[in-house]
């Protein structure tokens, strides 16, 4: 069997990306959306870090915090962004 050898700065550079950043952020939208059907107020913020691009879905208000508190919202909608 051929052994596999990992481009790290290719890696690295896909993980930054425009490409990237477009990916996660369609993904984080697909949760916030499913998470406003509760109740309003969960928005989506990404940006690009250090080494990678990130995405990340909260809830802003404080009507969008205690729905998540209680019916644990953000947990239950992350089903909707994985594909």
């Amino acid at each position: 069997m051929a052994r596999f050898k990992l481009n790290r700065q290719g890696v690295r550079e896909l993980m930054k990306s425009p490409e990237m950043q477009v990916v996660l952020n369609k993904k984080a939208q697909e949760v916030a959306k499913s998470a406003n059907s509760s109740a309003s107020g969960y928005v989506v913020d990404t940006y690009t870090g250090k080494t990678r691009a990130n995405a990340s879905v909260y809830a802003k208000t404080s009507k969008a915090r205690k729905d998540n508190y209680k019916n644990n919202t953000l947990l239950k909608s992350l089903g909707s962004g994985v594909h």
